[in-house]
């Protein structure tokens, strides 16, 4: 009787590492973490931006408004 229980045993161990195995295998590698999120290399607003700021600064220098408009 204890040779049928060790037997038992032992087939139920290596049943369970076989299978484990098996499933380890077969299932999808765990989800990678996302990058960080590179920063904008350029300003995100174009009040932001010094060179578009710039370009207005110049184009009213250029083009003042009329002062006998209403």
């Amino acid at each position: 009787m204890l040779k049928f229980l060790l037997v038992v045993a032992i087939f139920a161990a290596v049943t369970y590492f076989v299978t484990r195995r098996l499933q380890e295998r077969a299932a999808p590698p765990p989800p990678r973490r996302a990058a960080r999120p590179t920063p904008p290399t350029r300003p995100v607003a174009p009040d932001d931006d010094e060179e578009f700021l710039r370009d207005i600064d110049r184009k009213r220098r250029r083009n003042p408004p009329d002062q006998d408009a209403p």
